[in-house]
C-alpha cells in the first residue's frame, strides 16, 4: 500500500498518525481485534495472488524468472539508495554512527539473538529453502564455493544497504535538529514512520526516492515469501509426490486465510509477537535439530564426503565435523535458553503473558507439531518403471 501511497506522498505531513491511526487503525492490545482493514485485506490477496502464480508455474517458468528478475533490480534499486542517501546533508554523521562499534553491547544477549535472528533470516536458514533450492542444483555444482560466495555477497550487501539507512538517519537528525539515537526507531516504524517523514522533506524528488524504496521492500518481501512457499511445495511434492498444482494451490489458500488475523486492526501486535517468536527461537530450534540430525545420526562425515565429491574447495575435516557436532548447537542452546530465561523475567515488549503464550508460544509449538507430524509420516515411493 504504501508503495502507491509513494505517488502522491499520501501519508500526508504526519507519517505517525497516518500509519498507527488511519492507515491500521491500530486497537489497544493484541486481543482487541476490531474489523478487518479492507487495505491490508486487499494487499494480503495480491501477495499470496502473486506467490501463487509464481511457484504454481514451477522451477524453470516461475522461481528461476522470479529471481533472474528480483535479485538484479533488488540490488540496482538499493544502488539507488544508498548513493543517493550519502550525498544528503547529514549523511556524513549517521554513517559515522553506523560504523562506530560499542563493544560493551556484546554482553547482551539481545542483541546476540537479533544478530542470529538476521543472518538467519538472509541466508534463508532454518526454513528448508536452501534445502529445496539445493534439490534443484547440477550434480556437479560447486557447493563449497558457492556457499562462501553467497554467504560473502549476503553480508556484504546487508553492509551496503546500512548506509543508506543510516545517511537517511542522519539526514533526519540534522533536518529535524536531534541527534540520530532520537530518531532511530524499531523496524517498522523506521520503515512506515521515519523513512516517510524524510521522504516528505526531500529537497528534490521526493516522490520518485519514495516509489524506489518501498518498492525494494515489496521486491524483497515477495522473494523472500515465494522461497518460503516454495520450501513448504517441494518438501511435500518430493514427499507425498502430490501435484504442484495442488499443493501451491492449497498451501496458498491456507497461508491467505492464516494472514487475515494480520488484516485485524490488533493485526501489528500479532505479526510482532509471531514474528518474533518464530523467527528468533523458532529457527534457532530448527538449526539446533538440523546439527543434532546431521552431526550425531547422519553422520558429518558422509555429508561431507559427498560434498567434497563434487567441490573443488574442500571442507575441512575437522572445522566442519566440530561446527556441526559442537560448536554451532551449544552457542545455539545457550543462547536460546539465555534468551528465553531473560524473557521470562520481562515479557517481550512489555505484552500481557496471556497473549506471549497464545501467540507466542503456541504459535510456535502447533508449527513445530505440524513439522514433526509431517516429517514422520512414511516417504510415498513410486513403483518402479518397467523398461
Amino acid at each position: 500500500s504504501f508503495f502507491f501511497f509513494s505517488f502522491n506522498l499520501g501519508w500526508g505531513n504526519d507519517p505517525n498518525t497516518f500509519f498507527f491511526q488511519e492507515f491500521l487503525m491500530i486497537s489497544k492490545g493484541p486481543f482487541d481485534l476490531g474489523d478487518l482493514r479492507t487495505p491490508i485485506i486487499f494487499s494480503l490477496l495480491l501477495v499470496w495472488f502473486l506467490n501463487w502464480l509464481i511457484v504454481y508455474s514451477g522451477v524453470q517458468k516461475g522461481l528461476e524468472r522470479a529471481n533472474k528478475i528480483f535479485m538484479p533490480l533488488l540490488f540496482i534499486l538499493t544502488g539507488i539508495i544508498v548513493f543517493w542517501s550519502i550525498t544528503l546533508p547529514g549523511a556524513k554523521e549517521g554513517i559515522l554512527i553506523y560504523l562506530k562499534p560499542d563493544f560493551s553491547r556484546l554482553s547482551d544477549i539481545k542483541v546476540w539473538m537479533d544478530a542470529f535472528g538476521q543472518i538467519f533470516f538472509t541466508l534463508s536458514l532454518g526454513f528448508g529453502i536452501m534445502i529445496a533450492y539445493a534439490s534443484y542444483l547440477p550434480k556437479k555444482s560447486q557447493i563449497v564455493r558457492d556457499s562462501f560466495t553467497i554467504s560473502c555477497i549476503n553480508c556484504f550487501f546487508s553492509l551496503f544497504a546500512g548506509f543508506g539507512v543510516f545517511s537517511i538517519l542522519g539526514y533526519m537528525a540534522h533536518s529535524t535538529s536531534k541527534e540520530i539515537p532520537q530518531v532511530i526507531s524499531q523496524s517498522l516504524g523506521l520503515a512506515f514512520v521515519v523513512y516517510p517523514k524524510v521522504i516528505g522533506i526531500l529537497p528534490a524528488f521526493s516522490r520518485l526516492f519514495g516509489v524506489i524504496f518501498f518498492g525494494i521492500l515489496v521486491i524483497a518481501g515477495l522473494s523472500s515469501a515465494i522461497s518460503i512457499l516454495e520450501a513448504f511445495t517441494s518438501a511435500l511434492i518430493d514427499k507425498f509426490h502430490y501435484s504442484r498444482k495442488t499443493v501451491v494451490s492449497v498451501l496458498s489458500l491456507l497461508g491467505f486465510l492464516g494472514s487475515i488475523i494480520f488484516a485485524t486492526r490488533a493485526g501489528l501486535y500479532w505479526l510482532d509477537i509471531v514474528d518474533h517468536f518464530l523467527t528468533q527461537y523458532g529457527l534457532i530450534l530448527v538449526a539446533i535439530f538440523e546439527c543434532i540430525l546431521l552431526g550425531w545420526i547422519y553422520k558429518t562425515k558422509k555429508l561431507r564426503e559427498h560434498i567434497n565429491h563434487f567441490s573443488v574447495w574442500h571442507l575441512n575435516k575437522w572445522w566442519w565435523d566440530t561446527s556441526i557436532k559442537i560448536i554451532t548447537p551449544l552457542v545455539l542452546v545457550i543462547l536460546f535458553i539465555s534468551s528465553l530465561w531473560k524473557e521470562l523475567n520481562a515479557p517481550y515488549e512489555g505484552y500481557p503473558w496471556m497473549a506471549i503464550i497464545l501467540i507466542g508460544r503456541d504459535w510456535l509449538i502447533y508449527t513445530l507439531f505440524i513439522a514433526i507430524i509431517v516429517a514422520s509420516h512414511p516417504w510415498k515411493i513410486e513403483p518402479a518403471k518397467e523398461d
